[in-house]
């Protein structure tokens, strides 16, 4: 009797080949990056102070207005808690973290560090493209000083900060950057609502952008390690400020 030939199946060590749960039309996924949606909605309404510290975030609310049901909801609340923005509560509504000057000085100072570094580097490395990327963004950034344009502003200054971050061509450098990025966010926003810091932040940022120019490593880590424990320093001058008027007035 001759014996079957084997099948590459059944042959050991390779698995089996099974297609036909493919064509399943329950596996087919409904509308993606709603929480990723939702999350940005809610960071921008934080970012903008329209859930200022200390709110509470209440689910029914919130699903109602955004239009979206609560799974994708608290998925959007917990990539939120993990970025340092909202507070998750056991058996409490979560609410909008309020940071401590603490808390604002370690962040900054990390800040610091992460994008003096950067710029250093991209003041040696960076490429033509990347170049005339920062100038037209230092140009937006004026444009929209000029037009009082606070939001967008604050979104154009942001990609300054990371570009430059990637121009420095290095990627656990720019990784690092993004997470602590995230948790600025609040407290760099808060600092453009201070009408001095805005006006000094265009000024730091034109520095920058000359030193990267001129290929000068050393004054564009300088200036830009200063110009992020500045906005830090006034952010925390702010904060002590209005927390003593009430006892200054009693």
């Amino acid at each position: 009797m001759t014996a079957k030939p084997k099948t590459p199946a059944a042959k050991r060590g390779r698995p089996r080949k099974v297609r036909s749960f493919l064509a399943d039309d329950s596996l087919k996924l409904g509308r993606t990056g709603l929480h990723e949606q939702a999350a940005q909605r809610l960071r921008d309404m934080i970012i903008r102070g329209d859930l200022p510290p200390g709110s509470a975030l209440v689910e029914k609310d919130l699903s109602e207005a955004l239009g979206i049901s609560r799974t994708p909801l608290r998925e959007a609340m917990k990539l939120l808690a993990q970025q340092g923005l909202i507070e998750l509560r056991a058996n409490r509504s979560a609410c909008v973290r309020t940071m401590r000057l603490s808390e604002i000085s370690d962040l900054f100072e990390a800040l610091a560090g992460i994008e003096r570094l950067s710029a250093e580097l991209a003041a040696s490395r960076i490429t033509a493209s990347r170049l005339d990327e920062l100038r037209t963004l230092q140009e937006a950034i004026e444009q929209h000083h000029r037009d009082g344009e606070r939001m967008a502003y604050y979104a154009a200054n942001r990609d300054i900060h990371r570009a430059i971050v990637l121009a420095a061509n290095n990627v656990p450098l720019a990784d690092a950057h993004a997470a602590l990025l995230a948790r600025s966010e609040q407290v760099r926003y808060f600092a453009l609502r201070l009408e001095d810091r805005w006006g000094q932040s265009i000024e730091e940022h034109r520095r920058i952008l000359e030193a990267i120019e001129k290929r000068d490593s050393r004054r564009a880590g300088e200036l830009l390690a200063a110009h992020v424990a500045h906005t830090a320093e006034v952010v925390a001058r702010s904060i002590e400020k209005s927390s003593d008027a009430p006892r200054n007035a009693a």
